[in-house]
């Protein structure tokens, strides 16, 4: 996917489904980075170059998304799909957002398990985790310039930075902080956060989008109670049945029905993205099922990382290894125990997502011109960028120090993360290129390693 703007004055033509479903089947598939690399790649994509949706509805949907838990990425996704080709638009982007990765990972899991650690897997690994670091340093550059403008939104983002990175306060306390600041400050100085929507540059830089600032909201995305207690029925039904046949046919203490429960709760614990609940899930998953080892645990991070899609698919890998290891149909079932279980637990995950879009979309929907609104989801959207430039400093300390800060500097992953933010920032390389690109080269890294050990 290429990231330039397109400049051109004239409105884009409409969006058939079917055009959409070839862009978010594509982005299903190229989605690394961490959501914040995914929400980059999006912006770049819809907001700049194919200009379907303006840059103030866009970051609008974004801050809906933050507040929510899960994966804040895939719910853009599937609002955008929504808003652009009602209900089955957002089910069809949401799933291809998920879709991909809970592939790669079946067959990744796979791997790991039946042929255990392989040194070509580790190299390429090597390779991507520098680059996924200069990914979310450049997704936070390219989201800070959009979003903060003005002191006020800079200090809120520089507040949330501090408080994540040096007082490691919770996520939803950011959020819920950061919210009652744009409330409070809306109101005693609305020029700042009018000023933060990005409306005055979007026109000058990118052209008129097909849903523009002063677009009218689609018919099917007007709240109407009827529509909402629909949305709220169907949802309740597809979990509850699913649930109900696993706790009829298994028994509410096997692990399959378990790990639906399970991660039913994850779903709705996950605010601030994967790595707000990773610690929950692991305190699930090894300490109290044993579905998986602490050191399958970590592992299954790498892989998570390193994937397409939403970082919280590490899920998919949980569930594989439990109904792997457990053999739940049997020694001679081994694959298919670990792929149901993996379906299944991903189902459960993601389920809530797109209910929480479809429900409370039409509500967001109403609310993109009321100033009351806007300024809270604005100050979010500042504070998520001291957030995620917090990850990448995560990401760029267990790159550069492996070992922790009182082990051996990897000057190697240093240079590789170098040379993929040039690549980035300089050449404006699309993030695939970069990954596949540093990919390669891990695994030449680790190559000739090996072959002067063996000399």
């Amino acid at each position: 996917m290429t990231t330039s703007a397109d400049a051109s004055p004239h409105r884009p033509s409409s969006v058939g489904f079917s055009e959409a479903l070839a862009f978010w089947f594509k982005l299903g598939w190229v989605s690394f980075g961490g959501p914040a690399g995914q929400i980059a790649l999006m912006h770049a994509e819809l907001v700049e170059r194919r200009r379907w949706i303006s840059e103030k509805r866009f970051l609008h949907a974004l801050n809906y998304c933050m507040v929510l838990p899960g994966p804040e990425a895939q719910q853009l996704a599937t609002y955008i799909g929504w808003l652009m080709h009602k209900s089955w638009g957002g089910v069809v982007a949401g799933a291809l957002f998920v879709l991909p990765s809970l592939f790669i990972l079946i067959a990744l899991s796979w791997i790991y398990m039946a042929w255990g650690d392989l040194p070509v897997v580790a190299g390429v690994f090597y390779g991507i985790k520098p680059a996924v670091t200069a990914i979310v340093v450049q997704a936070a550059h390219r989201i800070g310039s959009r979003a903060l403008k003005g002191a006020g939104l800079w200090a809120i983002a520089v507040a949330s930075f501090l408080a994540i990175f040096a007082l490691d306060v919770p996520f939803p306390v950011i959020v819920l902080m950061a919210a009652l600041t744009g409330f409070v400050w809306g109101r005693v100085a609305p020029h700042a956060f009018k000023a933060g929507a990005g409306h005055g540059a979007k026109h000058a830089t990118q052209g008129p989008a097909i849903i523009d600032d002063d677009t009218p909201t689609p018919v099917h995305a007007r709240f109407t109670w009827p529509r909402l207690m629909t949305v709220l029925l169907v949802g309740a039904g597809l979990w509850a049945v699913p649930m109900a046949l696993l706790t009829l046919s298994l028994g509410w203490d096997h692990a399959l029905t378990q790990m639906g429960w399970f991660f039913t709760k994850a779903a709705l614990l996950t605010f601030g993205g994967a790595y707000a609940v990773l610690p929950y899930v692991y305190q699930g998953a090894v300490t109290h099922h044993g579905w998986l080892s602490p050191t399958q645990m970590m592992d299954g991070l790498a892989l998570g990382e390193t994937t397409p899609g939403p970082l919280i698919m590490v899920v998919a890998f949980v569930g594989f290894v439990g109904g792997y290891v457990k053999a739940l149909f049997g020694p001679e079932s081994l694959f298919l125990a670990g792929a149901v279980a993996a379906t299944l637990v991903t189902w459960f995950t993601f389920l809530p997502s797109f209910i929480f879009i479809l429900a409370g979309g039409p509500l967001v929907e109403s609310t993109h011109n009321d100033l009351k609104f806007t300024a809270p989801l604005t100050a979010i959207t500042a504070a998520v960028v001291g957030v995620i430039l917090n990850l990448a400093l995560f990401f760029g300390y267990h790159v550069l120090w492996p070992h922790g800060i009182t082990g051996r500097l990897d000057w190697v992953a240093g240079a590789i993360a170098l040379g993929a933010a040039v690549a980035l920032f300089r050449f404006k390389r699309s993030v695939i290129q970069v990954i596949v690109g540093c990919g390669i080269l891990g695994l030449a890294i680790s190559l000739l390693g090996r072959g002067l050990a063996g000399m």
